[in-house]
């Protein structure tokens, strides 16, 4: 009997013990995800400040200077080279701000009857080349702007597929003015963004525009794949 209550008295300890250890855990876990989704509600404000803050000033601009067609691109470059200029003075951060950017500026330059296409072709190009002059990973800025101009064109009832086509071959271009590894490290991180706007409008978008979209994948595919493929044929 007391071996009994002693083998009891022990499991009980080892119970309390266990769950101690798990409410300690369980603790430490807590206080970091809190901290963590304050931190992301924290990014997610400033992106849209930064979003609503372009927009507002390329629209602004470009109607203060009372000539859409012609003073449009000036306005949106001189944009590009202030968000990339306050990322060179803070040291770091023009991977998180491009995607604001590229999406403040097509939606303020649609605001004023602009040429959505044109300016996204600008400002994509415009942010692949800040990222090489600061020293900024060129192919996730390349994304993060092709993500934005999507999203801005999604919301403002523009061709999508359009914008993500032009998008596209316009980071790839000013990749190309920096060389054969970033154009490769573009076109890698541009692979996925194409092919899932291809699968989602697939189902919805008529054939011609279909076969616009599989070109504009096929001249993203890395040349390496492409040999292998010819290869198995």
């Amino acid at each position: 009997m007391a071996e009994e209550t002693k083998k009891t008295a022990s499991t009980e300890a080892e119970g309390t013990a266990q769950a101690g250890r798990g409410y300690s855990v369980g603790a430490a876990g807590t206080t970091v995800k809190e901290g963590v989704v304050n931190s992301l509600r924290g990014i997610d404000e400033i992106e849209t400040e930064i979003v609503s803050l372009v927009r507002h000033t390329v629209s602004n601009a470009v109607t203060a200077t009372g000539n859409v067609t012609e003073e449009t691109l000036t306005v949106v470059r001189d944009v590009v080279k202030g968000a990339v200029s306050a990322t060179e003075e803070v040291g770091t951060g023009l991977t998180m701000t491009t995607k604001s950017v590229a999406k403040g500026v097509v939606m303020g330059v649609s605001d004023v009857g602009g040429d959505v296409l044109k300016v996204t072709d600008t400002t994509v190009r415009a942010l692949v080349q800040g990222a090489s002059k600061v020293g900024a990973d060129v192919g996730v800025v390349a994304r993060r702007a092709v993500d934005g101009v999507t999203e801005a064109a999604n919301e403002v009832g523009v061709n999508v597929i359009d914008v993500v086509r032009g998008a596209a071959m316009a980071a790839i271009e000013a990749a190309g003015a920096i060389g054969n590894a970033a154009v490769a490290t573009v076109k890698d991180m541009l692979v996925g963004v194409v092919g899932g706007v291809k699968e989602i409008a697939s189902a919805a978008l008529p054939k011609g525009e279909q076969a616009q979209l599989e070109e504009s994948s096929e001249q993203l595919e890395p040349s390496s794949r492409k040999k292998s493929s010819a290869k198995a044929g």
